[in-house]
C-alpha cells in the first residue's frame, strides 16, 4: 500500500513540476512585469530588491511575496538600430531570483506556497522552502522543501528535520463521470 501511495505521489509531483515549470523557452519570451511598494537597485552589484506586496507576472505565471531580490548579469552585444542610443548594446539576463515571506506561485490550476523561493537560472532549479505546499486542482503535496529540476522534469519533496514530520500527499482520484466526460469530443 505504501508503495502504491508513493508511486501516486511521485507521479503527481512529476506531472505538476513538468507541466508548470518545464516549458520550452519561446523564441521571444513575454516580458516580466514586477510591481511592489518599493524598489531599490544596486547597479554595481547587478541586484534589484523589490519590497512590499511584490507581484511578478509573466504570461500566466504569477509570483507574490513580501520581498523579491532579482540578480542579473549584463552582457555586451552589438547595438542594433532598434535598441536605440540609450541601450548601448547591453542586455540583461536574470541570473537568480529569491522571494521571501508569504510566497505564492500560481500558474493555471497549479498553486504553490512557502516561506521562501529560490530560482537559479543557470542550473534551472526552483527551491520552495519553509512549509512548502503545492496543489494541482484538489491534489496536494507538502513538505519542508520542494525542489523542482526544470530541465529534468522531476521534483523532490523533503520532510522537516523535526521529529515526526513527514512528506504528505493528498490525492483525489477523479470520479468515473469526469473520466467519461473527457473521452467524449
Amino acid at each position: 500500500m505504501r508503495l502504491i501511495l508513493l508511486t501516486i505521489a511521485l507521479t503527481i509531483a512529476l506531472n505538476w513540476a513538468s507541466a508548470c515549470w518545464c516549458q520550452q523557452v519561446p523564441p521571444a519570451p513575454a516580458p516580466i512585469r514586477i510591481e511592489a511598494d518599493r524598489m531599490e537597485s544596486a547597479q554595481d552589484q547587478s541586484v534589484i530588491l523589490f519590497s512590499g506586496h511584490v507581484q511578478a507576472n509573466q504570461d500566466n505565471l504569477i509570483i507574490n511575496a513580501d520581498e523579491m531580490t532579482v540578480r542579473y548579469r549584463g552582457e555586451k552585444t552589438g547595438q542594433s538600430p532598434e535598441s536605440g542610443p540609450d541601450a548601448e548594446g547591453l542586455t540583461q539576463q536574470i541570473d537568480a531570483i529569491n522571494a521571501q515571506g508569504n510566497v505564492k506561485i500560481v500558474q493555471g490550476n497549479w498553486v504553490a506556497t512557502g516561506n521562501t523561493m529560490d530560482f537559479d537560472s543557470e542550473k534551472r532549479i526552483v527551491i520552495l522552502s519553509g512549509n512548502a505546499r503545492a496543489w494541482q486542482d484538489q491534489n496536494m503535496v507538502s513538505g519542508e522543501k520542494i525542489i523542482l529540476y526544470l530541465d529534468e522534469g522531476r521534483s523532490v519533496v523533503e520532510r522537516s528535520t523535526q521529529e515526526g514530520e513527514r512528506v504528505k500527499a493528498f490525492i483525489y482520484p477523479s470520479s468515473p463521470d469526469k473520466r467519461d466526460d473527457k473521452k467524449t469530443p
